[in-house]
């Protein structure tokens, strides 16, 4: 049987990167990319990483700092990221045969066998210069035996510059090397706590985690910890997986750039969060059997009185209607609703999510129509969301007026360079 290898590819500062492609005039300055709100720092150019500027750092804390060195500030676009991520996505998908899309900015691939036909860390260098040609963006490959090492592969390619942004890990001496080198809270899946546990026993190193006694991380942690460990020794324990697993649960909720008075501004929100909660849950193909709605108040704000209160209702029968789920969500909101308070976040949360096949009819429902009733269903949300899917001109509910009252402060969002006509960008 063939030792697998895989290939970790994560893009490099990638919000941070999506926003300086469009603005070759910011290639050499520093930018921060900001959170909903514009409150907090959430991403780092690398200009700005040396300026010593710290991730969810709130951006008023760094008011001196941004006139001192003329920092950048952009809102969070995240219809730009989501776009420029799919674009890498298909370019990776297109160079090796298996793709596992991790996260928004990284994935990994299935590289077993390629040594038959070139090196690792010239196909990594291909992969590098391939997504930089096609898609802009500057990415750093790690490749190793497991997914661990190929994640602590990549971390070494950024870390250390002369590795040209490519590792391979695939020499058992070479891993020992890094492993010597790496604190062991860098490792893939261990966190702060346990991270600090590990060195209360004296394991300090990568290397000291992959030589510690497998039953004793065991007794003493769990069975994660010990497949972590053996991943550190070239023992693959993570399988692949390819397909994305249903969701759980689907939450929606944002904070207001505004305080928000009234029942009808917060019906109008909460009508916008059920809405596009329904809309995921259609696109997975899912069904929601359970719905939650919160409101609250800004716990950091203590000179106004405080509020925070959460209601939840389980369906006769679960649904994918928007019709329905907004519904259940204003009744749900009218129930808890107090007036007098500031509100600055809301949300809704669908749960016991099933596929078709777990949706039961109501026992004591008896009318006729029923079937006929659940088929036009269906077919009007699938035309609305063909219709917001491939036109500017949205369906919404009615209740849903716009997002004025309750959208999110965002005085720094750049153009949808990408996905809308009018946004595209300008070259003279």
């Amino acid at each position: 049987m063939k030792q697998p290898v895989f290939a970790l590819v994560d893009c490099n500062n990638f919000y941070a990167s999506c926003e300086k492609l469009f603005r070759p005039d910011l290639r050499h300055t520093p930018i921060v990319v900001l959170s909903n709100n514009d409150g907090c720092v959430v991403a780092r150019s690398k200009e700005a990483k040396a300026l010593g500027i710290k991730m969810g750092v709130p951006v008023h804390h760094i008011k001196q700092e941004i006139r001192q060195h003329d920092i950048q500030l952009f809102s969070s676009n995240y219809t730009l990221y989501g776009d420029m991520s799919h674009r890498v996505m298909m370019t990776l998908e297109a160079m090796a045969p298996r793709v596992d899309v991790y996260s928004i900015d990284e994935a990994f691939l299935d590289l077993t066998g390629l040594e038959r036909l070139m090196s690792y860390e010239n196909f990594g260098r291909q992969v590098k210069d391939t997504v930089y040609q096609n898609v802009g963006l500057p990415v750093c490959v790690g490749i190793a035996p497991t997914r661990t090492l190929a994640k602590l592969a990549n971390y070494a390619a950024k870390k250390y510059p002369a590795t040209g942004g490519v590792v391979d890990l695939t020499d058992p001496a070479r891993q020992r090397r890094l492993l010597a080198r790496v604190p062991v809270g860098e490792i893939w899946g261990v966190g702060r706590k346990i991270s600090e546990k590990l060195q209360a026993m004296n394991i300090v190193t990568a290397i000291q985690l992959a030589d510690a006694d497998l039953s004793t991380l065991r007794q003493r942690f769990s069975v994660v910890l010990e497949r972590t460990t053996r991943e550190l020794n070239g023992v693959p324990c993570l399988p692949w997986d390819d397909t994305p697993q249903p969701k759980k649960q689907i939450m929606c909720s944002r904070s207001f750039g505004q305080p928000i008075h009234s029942l009808a501004n917060l019906e109008e929100a909460v009508t916008h969060f059920a809405t596009r909660a329904t809309e995921k849950l259609r696109g997975g193909g899912q069904y929601a059997g359970e719905l939650m709605v919160f409101i609250r108040t800004n716990p950091f704000k203590t000179t106004v009185p405080q509020y925070s209160q959460s209601a939840s209702v389980r369906l006769v029968k679960a649904s994918q209607d928007s019709r329905v789920i907004v519904q259940h969500a204003l009744n749900l909101l009218r129930s808890i609703y107090r007036d007098g308070y500031e509100y600055s976040k809301s949300g809704v949360m669908l749960g016991e999510l099933t596929d078709a096949s777990g949706v039961q009819d109501d026992l004591f429902d008896t009318a006729p129509t029923i079937p006929s009733a659940s088929g036009r269903s269906e077919r009007l949300m699938s035309v609305m969301d063909e219709i917001n899917r491939k036109t500017p001109a949205k369906v919404y509910m009615a209740r849903e007026a716009g997002p004025a009252v309750y959208a999110m402060r965002r005085g720094h969002l750049s153009p949808a360079y990408t996905t809308a006509w009018g946004e595209l960008p300008v070259v003279w």
